[in-house]
């Protein structure tokens, strides 16, 4: 099983080579200013099962304040990677960045305590933490 994924100008392509531990919505402020919108849904998986296929010189990493660094490509600015890629022992993969759509589903919702007035949680059966889920 391996799935795809790009950055939006295709600079970047990579493989992910495992499934996903599990695929959590994260709700912080980082994520918000990251994504421009509610926040980032990521799927959890191991590093080492992350391949980059193309682009490597295009990804860049910032590393906020708080939290774990983001990596992004560089021309087209797609949030592609979160939980300190490469140097961390497990990545959280956008999946917005998967070529294919995810056919799972999120398992939690982290960080609601930053929801934003605007937002509004689906009513889709996730687990709900304040801060950081287990």
């Amino acid at each position: 099983m391996t799935m795809r994924g790009t950055c939006l100008c295709g600079g970047v392509r990579f493989e992910v080579t495992q499934p996903f531990e599990r695929v959590a919505a994260c709700h912080c402020e980082s994520c918000k200013k990251l994504s421009g919108g509610g926040g980032t849904v990521s799927g959890r998986v191991r590093t080492e099962a992350i391949r980059l296929v193309a682009g490597a010189d295009l990804v860049k990493s910032f590393q906020p304040e708080e939290g774990s660094a983001k990596t992004f490509c560089s021309e087209c600015g797609s949030n592609l990677f979160g939980a300190g890629w490469p140097a961390s022992e497990y990545t959280s993969v956008r999946l917005s960045a998967l070529e294919e759509p995810y056919e799972g589903r999120i398992e939690s919702h982290t960080f609601v305590r930053s929801l934003a007035p605007w937002e509004t949680l689906p009513d889709d059966g996730a687990e709900r933490f304040e801060i950081r889920g287990s």
